[in-house]
């Protein structure tokens, strides 16, 4: 753990100062300002707290990662709606599985479809760093992983 930290000491960083953030605030956010009270944050008990203080680290990453798919999903939607001019192609979104879209696309538009629905995803929030997305396709979930 101490190799880790020396390593990556950003992450010791990052996770000193959202404990403390959590603790003066009694919450923590996403990057797009969702936020999730803590209130066990400033509990004596410490397993509570302890608790807490994971929460709060994992929280804002994790949270803002739903909100990303969450964003993508929204755009995919009305992009995909033909009522809303969406008939470039035939496909529509079956399920989201954490952070995956599995869609139902027609045979012959896949390779197109792949190519844009990257391109979509890619752009669903702008952040510091880039968004990498992998879209694969096969007859079901299991072959296009």
């Amino acid at each position: 753990v101490n190799l880790y930290f020396q390593r990556y000491p950003g992450v010791r960083e990052y996770m000193d100062n959202t404990r403390e953030q959590a603790k003066e605030n009694g919450f923590v956010e996403t990057i797009f300002g969702r936020r999730l009270y803590l209130p066990e944050i400033r509990s004596k008990n410490a397993p509570r707290r302890q608790h807490a203080e994971r929460t709060a680290i994992n929280a804002p990453m994790q949270g803002t990662a739903a909100d990303i798919i969450k964003l993508a999903m929204i755009d995919v939607h009305h992009w995909l709606n033909p009522a809303q001019g969406g008939a470039e192609f035939d496909a529509w979104m079956v399920m989201q599985v954490h952070d995956e879209l599995v869609f139902e696309v027609k045979e012959s538009q896949v390779d197109g479809f792949l190519v844009a629905i990257r391109q979509r995803m890619e752009n669903a929030a702008r952040l510091n760093v880039p968004l990498i997305v992998e879209a694969n396709s096969g007859a079901n979930w299991d072959e296009a992983h």
